[in-house]
């Protein structure tokens, strides 16, 4: 047997315009409801003091009390054909036809019929309980007696002493004809309850169309799980992400973005007051929507950018905004280079010394002993293979040391002349070794670059590195100069520490760029900067060299240094130019 295949929940927005319409219709009829019975209560109360006055009426007519007192002196009651021509069922349904009432009934102190509309109830007990009225107390009351429902009074008759009362009259309104009037009331009620029920199914369809819109159609549930899954997806990657609402105002700003760009989450900023970089908003401007990623040097951090249009379906919901950190891949292939750097030195460093065992063996083979013993004489005191870095001993850290000479080696490749000047002297250890070798081999690659396009046939870079005796912040001075043409006329001595600033799109006759990227100098300030300190220009140079000199400043970036004395500056012990 085939099983029934289930029907499909209904849609959260149909049930929402359903519930809404159940509650508009239930408070419609319930008001409606409170409405007639407040009506109805009124019409009732009003019947009631209409029959007070009737009775009250009745109740003091002298003939009234005086027959019902000369009928209560009787031994008795006087039969019914007696009492139907009566003076007392005269008045009674004079004062009935004349108001309307359902009736007006007189009895005497014992509650027997002395009046009524019926002739056939004379001489009977009334129906409802005359107790109250009877006791000198004027009621009103709600009750059905022998001539159906009626709301009516109860007044006590007394005698024309007016001490001792001798029977009582009552009168009541038919509730038929109290339900007749409230059903006339009742007509302008239903049709403002009709009203407002339109107005309220129209209300709930124009709400229900806009939380469609509001939710682009998603269930509840769909978008509890699409919320889970950007929690765990914006905060999980690594990647900076930032949501721009197509109303301006950021609506992500992930913690990965927040690292990047060393700011706080800034979800609910406007996009064009948020204190990012101006380039990272240009992404999102109409003259440059759909550009290619950009590289920008945000909080001493190289990143690269790009920024794709939002869409669901036909409707722009913003930018997004992607964030890519390149400065670890950066610091990588820096030290790669230094380490391929070092490994090329030390391949030719092997060949030399193949070299010169070669021309021992040569020796040894041919029996000249007295040469062989004289060629290692020489080799003794020349030492080995020169580091192409005079006095790097002056920078007494290894790791200084090593840089260095791996940034000597690669400068000797392009026909650069590396040089540590007379100032220079690093005593202690260097404690950020990423800072300092990040803005120390910029400012070098970029003096590389320099002096290779310079015009002067002698190519060389110098450097002066100095941590100053008795400085308690370990402050690290570096000067680096070279053999280039300085900066072109007309070039802004801080346009240098622009983001992206190269010969290509400047025009000039040098070369800023750090690593082919054109953010060397960029990366250098920001980082330098960060730490309290400066990359600043001291000499903007001139064409034929020498060329533009830079300084920077990095505090906190040394430590273990001692006072400097006049022989640190002799370099006496590093004559034979290893570092």
């Amino acid at each position: 047997m085939q099983r029934p295949v289930p029907r499909p929940p209904l849609r959260f927005s149909t049930q929402t315009l359903l519930l809404q319409v159940a509650v508009v219709l239930l408070a419609v009829l319930l008001s409606a409801a409170v409405h007639a019975w407040l009506t109805y209560d009124r019409v009732g109360s009003d019947a009631e003091n209409q029959a007070l006055t009737l009775a009250r009426t009745v109740a003091s007519d002298p003939e009234v009390r005086a027959g019902v007192l000369a009928i209560s002196a009787e031994e008795g009651t006087p039969p019914s054909a007696e009492l139907v021509g009566g003076p007392l069922q005269a008045s009674a349904e004079a004062a009935r036809i004349r108001t309307g009432a359902l009736f007006v009934v007189i009895t005497d102190e014992q509650g027997i019929r002395l009046a009524h509309p019926d002739p056939q109830r004379l001489g009977e007990k009334v129906s409802t309980d005359p107790s109250e009225a009877l006791a000198g107390r004027e009621v009103t009351t709600r009750n059905t007696g022998t001539l159906g429902p009626s709301a009516g009074a109860k007044v006590p008759v007394y005698a024309p002493d007016n001490a001792t009362v001798v029977g009582e009259v009552s009168v009541g309104y038919s509730m038929e004809t109290v339900g007749q009037s409230v059903a006339r009331d009742i007509g302008p009620v239903a049709l403002t309850a009709a009203g407002a029920l339109l107005a309220g199914v129209l209300g709930s369809f124009l709400l229900r169309r806009r939380l469609q819109r509001l939710t682009l159609g998603l269930e509840p549930e769909e978008i509890s799980t699409l919320v889970h899954d950007q929690v765990a997806v914006l905060q999980g990657v690594d990647d900076g992400v930032i949501g721009i609402a197509a109303d301006g105002r950021v609506s992500v700003f992930n913690a990965a973005a927040q690292r990047m760009l060393g700011l706080p989450d800034l979800a609910g900023t406007r996009w064009e007051d948020a204190p990012v970089p101006e380039r990272l908003k240009s992404l999102t401007r109409p003259e440059h929507a759909g550009a290619d990623a950009l590289e920008l040097v945000a909080d001493g951090r190289v990143l690269v950018a790009n920024a794709r249009k939002a869409l669901h379906r036909s409707e722009d919901l913003g930018w997004v905004v992607m964030l890519r950190d390149r400065t670890e891949l950066q610091e990588l292939t820096r030290q790669l280079d230094a380490v391929g750097t070092m490994s090329t030195a030390l391949r030719a460093q092997r060949h030399e010394f193949a070299n010169q065992l070669h021309t021992l063996a040569g020796f040894m083979s041919i029996g000249q002993h007295r040469q062989a013993q004289d060629y290692l004489a020489t080799l003794a005191a020349t030492g080995p293979l020169k580091f192409p870095v005079e006095q790097a001993e002056l920078l007494q850290d290894p790791y200084l040391q090593a840089f260095v000479g791996a940034k000597g080696v690669e400068a000797d490749e392009r026909g650069v002349s590396l040089r540590i000047g007379p100032e220079t002297l690093v005593r202690g250890h260097v404690t950020e070794a990423q800072d300092v070798t990040t803005v120390l081999g910029n400012l070098i690659d970029n003096a590389v670059n320099a002096a290779v396009a310079g015009s002067a046939a002698d190519k060389w870079v110098e450097l002066e590195v100095l941590n100053a005796p008795g400085d308690d912040d370990g402050t690290l001075h570096v000067v680096v100069a070279d053999s280039g043409d300085g900066l072109a006329e007309g070039t802004l001595t801080e346009a240098v520490f622009a983001e992206g600033f190269t010969t290509a799109t400047d025009g000039l006759s040098r070369n800023h760029r750090s690593g082919g990227q054109g953010f060397g100098l960029a990366l250098a300030r920001q980082l330098a900067r960060r730490r309290g300190g400066d990359v600043t220009v001291l000499d903007r140079g001139r064409r034929g060299g020498p060329g533009a000199v830079f300084m920077a400043t990095l505090p906190r970036t040394t430590a273990g240094h001692a006072a400097r004395t006049p022989e640190d500056r002799t370099p006496d012990a590093g004559k034979d130019g290893n570092g």
